[in-house]
């Protein structure tokens, strides 16, 4: 069962948090069952990037990244080589380390 740990954000989580997660499940549906409220404006559709999100550990153990994630990435803010929707990304069976951008399209 991989964990992840949400690094501190200013306004959604000020002290960070570790959570448990299962295999398969995408990191925007883990944070929100653990009150972790990452905005996502298009309902999980990979419309937008407001669930934008930087992986700092474990990346390579995420599901593969599809063209039409990659083309919604195109226009999140501080975009980073390890760069995920949230709604998209889905756990293998690594441990996370992520880390949720001060602004996203909406901010």
């Amino acid at each position: 069962m991989p964990k992840i740990f949400f690094l501190p954000h200013v306004s959604i989580i000020p002290n960070g948090k570790i959570v448990n997660a299962k295999t398969n499940e995408s990191i925007l549906d883990v944070a929100l069952k653990n009150k972790i409220n990452i905005e996502h404006a298009c309902e999980k559709s990979c419309c937008c990037t407001t669930c934008h999100c930087i992986i700092k550990k474990g990346f390579s153990s995420l599901s593969k990244i599809t063209e039409k994630e990659e083309d919604a990435l195109d226009k999140a803010w501080g975009l980073s080589i390890n760069s995920r929707l949230s709604c998209q990304a889905k756990l293998g069976i690594k441990d996370l380390i992520v880390e949720i951008p001060i602004y996203n399209l909406h901010m």
